[in-house]
């Protein structure tokens, strides 16, 4: 069980409003105050600090909150346990790639293996689902692409094959092409925050490019739309092998490569540091 005056430490760290943060929690503002005031009181330091009229945390107070944080989850999951009849239940967050092509066999295992429990998913973008696991609303979350590694504990789960797709009739199909040449294109590419996009950023980075330096961009943040829109000869676009496989098999896609050598990214495990039950949940969740 957490301390209250943390759980409203980390309640104001989200809303950063001492208003808005009172009405969460119920509270009076000054309640809220004399909680703040009595953590600083206690921790010798200033958690948070006025910038004219804009609420900031202090880098004491960015300490605390890291700290605090998978305290609070760890209190949360001990709560949910001891109160459940059910063995397991846990609160998953995956990427587009990972949660529309290979959640459904790692969901069935662990189901099989643990026949009384349950679970909610939740698939989006991978800097949305670090933000719910920093809120606390998930448990773990199993993500492509980067993130900052000494911010969570993680595991690294498999490195994926990541290449470019076209119409079986583009000129690029089967090809290891030269970059410049690929540039003259236009590239469908995830949204802002997406693992995939991440990878092909760090790629063209490399090579002093960005994706800004593709002819025509176009973000769709959907991959079924992407694919349709790649097939009909629209453009191009570049996917991890699971997002593409039934189409290269009944080549209603054609793959082509980067001269600059194969492109790989990283499936991860990822949870919050200090989490009681990291390993548990990586166990059940490993490929």
């Amino acid at each position: 069980m957490l301390d209250p005056r943390l759980h409203t430490f980390l309640i104001l760290c989200e809303t950063m409003n001492y208003t808005r943060a009172a009405e969460r929690l119920c509270l009076t503002q000054p309640a809220v105050t004399h909680h703040i005031h009595f953590l600083e009181q206690h921790y010798h330091v200033r958690l948070f600090s006025y910038q004219g009229k804009t609420l900031r945390l202090t880098e004491q107070g960015v300490k605390l909150r890291d700290l605090v944080r998978p305290l609070w989850v760890n209190s949360e999951k001990i709560e949910e346990i001891m109160a459940t009849p059910s063995p397991v239940f846990l609160r998953i967050g995956a990427t587009r790639t990972i949660g529309e092509y290979r959640m459904a066999p790692l969901c069935s295992r662990f189901l099989r293996a643990h026949p009384g429990a349950s679970f909610s998913l939740t698939v989006d973008n991978t800097q949305a689902l670090l933000r719910l696991l920093e809120a606390g609303k998930l448990d773990f979350a199993l993500v492509e692409g980067f993130f900052d590694q000494d911010k969570y504990e993680s595991r690294l789960l498999k490195q994926e094959s990541f290449f470019g797709i076209c119409a079986p009739h583009h000129p690029l199909a089967g090809q290891k092409v030269a970059l410049p040449a690929v540039l003259q294109e236009r590239l469908f590419v995830r949204e802002a925050g997406s693992g995939t996009r991440a990878v092909l950023e760090q790629a063209l980075r490399q090579q002093n490019r960005t994706v800004r330096h593709f002819a025509s961009l176009a973000e769709v943040s959907d991959f079924s739309t992407i694919k349709a829109l790649v097939m009909e000869g629209l453009g191009i676009s570049f996917v991890y092998a699971p997002v593409a496989e039934r189409e290269l098999q009944n080549q209603a896609l054609a793959r082509f490569d980067l001269d600059t050598g194969p492109l790989w990214g990283p499936f991860s495990f990822v949870c919050l540091k200090h989490n009681l039950f990291a390993s548990s949940f990586a166990e059940w969740m490993a490929e």
